[in-house]
């Protein structure tokens, strides 16, 4: 069983007991938060498919961690004019692990 959940601007498929780093969620460190937009379900043959969210669908997660990613570096560079800028960026996340898919 799987489902096609959205949360902070992306969609991610998500399967019972499986551990995603998303983008940074409220809550505290073991809080239980529900996912309700939830784009589709699938349970073997069974597919259910909102239009465009499926009504009574719902992720529960559970917090793992807060953190930031990498950094991603930015360098900015124009050729014979001696000017180079480099900056860099790390997103904040949120580690979660689903626990059960209802809908």
């Amino acid at each position: 069983m799987y489902a096609v959940v959205k949360t902070g601007g992306k969609q991610y498929k998500v399967t019972e007991g499986e551990y995603l780093k998303v983008e940074k969620l409220e809550g505290a460190e073991g809080d239980s938060i529900e996912i309700d937009q939830v784009l589709m379900i699938a349970d073997g043959d069974k597919l259910k498919i909102g239009s465009p969210l499926l009504k009574g669908g719902k992720v529960t997660c559970e917090i793992l961690s807060h953190g930031r990613h990498k950094k991603v570096h930015i360098m900015k560079f124009r050729r014979r004019k001696h000017h180079q800028k480099c900056t860099g960026h790390r997103q904040y996340f949120t580690e979660i692990k689903v626990t059960s898919i209802a809908g």
